[in-house]
């Protein structure tokens, strides 16, 4: 199963609505801004209802800082939906992904996500991104993808 940034297929919702996170002074995190970019399943008979993210920052072009995983139902949803318990539970909350990249930083960055998470706001903007992701046409092998970069919202904000 695939994922894509949501700039990918909605690059105007992902400049707006990007989570960015600022940090300075802290001995915790280098300063910096930090961008959560969303990535979603390309699969159309999919329904996970989850979001992988990448922290990245401009500081550091392409390199990923954490992925974390988040999945925003219950347990017993992703229990149904995998009929496997141990899998369900990680994929229910957030958690970082043991596939993917993770700098030294991650578990960090994990922490700073889930105080993000929090925010019911988030969440709820998460799963309208989702459906946004969903509804909107896949792009295609012959359809040119746009000139989006994950950072492109960083930069701008720092002009």
């Amino acid at each position: 199963m695939g994922m894509t940034a949501l700039g990918l297929r909605l690059p105007q919702i992902a400049e707006r609505e990007t989570r960015t996170l600022t940090v300075y002074g802290r001995e915790d995190l280098p300063d910096g801004e930090y961008g959560f970019v969303e990535l979603y399943c390309e699969d159309e008979k999919c329904d996970c209802q989850r979001v992988l993210i990448w922290v990245v920052s401009l500081a550091t072009g392409s390199k990923i800082w954490a992925t974390i995983n988040f999945g925003w139902e219950s347990i017993e949803f992703y229990a149904r939906w995998t009929r496997n318990r141990e899998l369900a539970l990680q994929m229910s909350g957030a958690h970082l992904d043991p596939i993917n990249p993770q700098s030294e930083y991650a578990n960090v960055l994990l922490d700073y996500f889930v105080r993000m998470v929090a925010d019911e706001e988030y969440v709820e903007r998460l799963k309208r991104h989702y459906y946004q992701f969903r509804a909107a046409t896949p792009i295609r092998s012959k359809v040119k993808a746009p000139n989006w970069r994950p950072a492109a919202r960083l930069k701008r904000r720092l002009r």
